[in-house]
């Protein structure tokens, strides 16, 4: 399996795009108008708790992750659900927030949670600050990450015991 160390170099012409990368057999960049374009559209009514700003109530529209991470096809074998659930999905933002997610909250066998790559907030598209995370099923904000510029799928390799 791959596992480069650092996602490929970022495409400077390619404005709010981000790359999925990692353990995957088609790392790639995309953008907004990609992700409109090449998958359904959900959206979600939200509430969450900002520990700054107080309750924030957002409607967000996108694609499902799983469906957008399906087609960098994660180099495990869709059949085997225990190998699936070794993978971890870590996501940074633009502000350098970052945050993790395993594979199984999203997959629709585990946790079916319909979290978003979303294109659009509260109608207003987000071409110029780029795509946000948004995990619908949350009560605290904190895994919902603004302007996203990369998304590492991989597996947790954890240490044998001596």
């Amino acid at each position: 399996m791959s596992r480069p160390s650092a996602p490929p170099r970022a495409d400077a012409t390619r404005a709010g795009a981000f790359t999925l990368w990692g353990e995957v057999a088609r790392p790639t960049r995309l953008t907004v108008a990609d992700l409109r374009a090449g998958w359904e559209q959900h959206r979600a009514e939200v509430v969450f708790d900002c520990a700054t700003a107080g309750p924030q109530h957002h409607t967000f529209e996108g694609p499902l992750l799983r469906e957008v991470l399906s087609r960098v096809r994660p180099e495990f074998d869709p059949a085997r659900r225990k190998e699936r659930s070794r993978f971890l999905l870590a996501v940074s933002g633009g502000d350098g927030h970052h945050t993790v997610l395993s594979w199984a909250e999203i997959d629709a066998d585990f946790g079916n949670a319909p979290v978003l790559l979303a294109t659009r907030m509260d109608d207003a598209g987000l071409e110029a600050t780029g795509t946000q995370l948004v995990v619908p099923s949350d009560r605290c904000g904190a895994r919902y990450v603004s302007a996203v510029t990369g998304i590492w799928i991989g597996t947790c390799r954890v240490p044998v015991a001596a």
